[in-house]
């Protein structure tokens, strides 16, 4: 019976392909009226092409299977584009006629009207750091630095660390008090919200909530999906995490359910493997992971309005065999300063930003 039913099935398939591709295509859009790329200060202009002059009842329009609109006939049907997400957007028409209906669809690509300036900074003071320790995430509370660590492998020596977070003297690198992982859980980024400490894992697809004060871990919160976790950070409301893609997610930090996201871009480019994050002044400053650079993020639209060129502060670090690259960002209020270091860095530098 069980090979009856599997036979019956792909001979169904097979009608079923058979007919889609024997199915005549009346509609296609016009492509010659659509570009490849868009800004959020544009409009799409979308028009269907009807070379056998069907008879045309309306055509509905829809963009990531969100409906935008409806005209009568086969006139032409613009969009504004100012609400919509950076990114790829499927853009669907049925147009419906004589009686039936067909789809046709068309991808664009939204992306940053914003030209990133270049921030400038200065080095205010220089502070020791644990050469052990494999930042993934980095934060100031109540004049103190909390440091997320994973348990990365060493460059040269092949040596792994070991995955923490913990409550650091960031004037002497005195560690205060720390919570340390077994071998199979690589610690990432964190961030602190209403007096609790939040740490993501990398491919463990779950975080972990802790009291700020006694370290007493309070609960374990699973990724809404299947995802790795990079960085994160928080806006006195919802948490902001990455997953090495260019999306930001931002969740509900009861849940870790999604309330919204963005797509980090770059002008006309996507950016990827945004790291660790760092909410300050309404602005995220984001660490780009292998590029020691940060960028200055808009969390309303995931535009880059700025960069942060790093990549001279490597040189005035100790070198050797499990150097790795910059990551790490944190903000102190009191200061209005930065401070930054890197993976298995043996110094952090307080920094002054200006653009």
């Amino acid at each position: 019976m069980k090979i009856c039913n599997a036979f019956a099935f792909i001979l169904l398939a097979f009608l079923v392909s058979q007919c889609s591709k024997n199915k005549d295509d009346f509609f296609s859009f016009n492509e010659s009226k659509i570009k490849a790329q868009y800004t959020t200060d544009q409009k799409v202009e979308l028009g269907i092409l009807n070379p056998k002059e069907k008879t045309i009842d309306s055509i509905v329009y829809s963009i990531n299977n969100k409906k935008i609109g409806s005209i009568k006939n086969s006139k032409s049907f613009q969009f504004d584009l100012k609400n919509q997400k950076f990114g790829y957007q499927n853009i669907i028409a049925t147009t419906y006629f004589e009686g039936t209906n067909e789809a046709d669809s068309t991808k664009i690509e939204v992306i940053s009207a914003i030209q990133p300036k270049l921030i400038k900074y200065t080095i205010v003071n220089t502070y020791p750091h644990d050469t052990k320790a494999y930042i993934e995430g980095l934060e100031f509370y109540n004049g103190f630095l909390y440091e997320g660590t994973g348990n990365g492998q060493g460059n040269e020596t092949g040596i792994r660390g070991v995955s923490s977070m913990r409550k650091v003297d960031y004037k002497t690198g005195t560690v205060l008090n720390k919570v340390e992982y077994p071998e199979n859980i690589f610690g990432e980024g964190i961030t602190i919200l209403n007096g609790k400490i939040y740490q993501l894992t990398y491919q463990q697809y779950e975080a972990y909530v802790y009291d700020v004060n006694t370290f007493k871990k309070e609960k374990t919160l699973p990724y809404y999906k299947k995802m790795e976790g990079w960085g994160m950070t928080n806006d006195g409301k919802n948490i902001y995490m990455n997953d090495g893609s260019e999306k930001i997610h931002i969740l509900n930090p009861e849940t870790f359910q999604q309330v919204d996201y963005i797509n980090v871009y770059s002008g006309g480019t996507k950016v990827t493997n945004v790291n660790e994050l760092e909410w300050v002044n309404g602005t995220i400053y984001g660490n780009v992971y292998q590029r020691d650079a940060i960028a200055k993020i808009d969390p309303k639209t995931g535009a880059v309005e700025a960069i942060l060129d790093l990549k001279d502060l490597k040189s005035k670090v100790t070198q050797h065999p499990d150097l790795d690259v910059l990551n790490g960002i944190a903000y102190n209020p009191k200061t209005k300063t930065f401070f930054v270091t890197g993976k298995n860095w043996d110094k952090m530098f307080e920094i002054s930003i200006s653009e």
